[in-house]
């Protein structure tokens, strides 16, 4: 036998966690517009790196571009291209693990773990990499540019 007293508590606590559920679910489910676009920003960089694509990766990257390097060396938008594509290895994969998107005004922080494996042209060594990135992106215009990327080695 329920009695009403019983029924409402039963409803009430399904609402609640009905409404707990949403709350937790809807932040990933609403991400912006801008978020979006930087997502697909990011995606095509890596497949241009990949790649080894020199128009895509000038066509990302902003003109005032500071690429830098685990190892510390950073690089400019013309010595970053020229070194990606060079030939001298070629990236036989390139993942970028749970990425995270914030956008702030005209400017969007992304971070991700990145594994990748290369391959050197020299020698046919194979080399893989562990490494945290932190990009970010600029909106110029209606399009977002790479303005920066720092990785560390993990």
């Amino acid at each position: 036998m329920i009695n009403r007293r019983d029924l409402a508590l039963s409803s009430l606590a399904l609402s609640t966690l009905a409404v707990s559920a949403l709350a937790l679910t809807a932040p990933a489910l609403a991400a912006s517009a801008d978020e979006q676009a930087v997502a697909k920003k990011v995606e095509a960089f890596r497949l241009a790196q990949i790649a080894a694509d020199p128009k895509a990766l000038g066509a990302l990257c902003a003109d005032e571009v500071s690429y830098s390097h685990s190892s510390g060396k950073v690089e400019d938008k013309a010595t970053f291209i020229t070194n990606a594509t060079d030939g001298k290895s070629k990236f036989l994969s390139i993942e970028y693990q749970d990425p995270t998107i914030k956008v702030v005004g005209p400017a969007a922080i992304v971070r991700f773990h990145w594994v990748a494996e290369q391959e050197m042209a020299a020698d046919g060594k194979k080399v893989p990499t562990n490494l945290h990135i932190l990009m970010n992106w600029q909106k110029q215009g209606d399009d977002w540019k790479l303005l920066s990327r720092a990785a560390t080695k993990l």
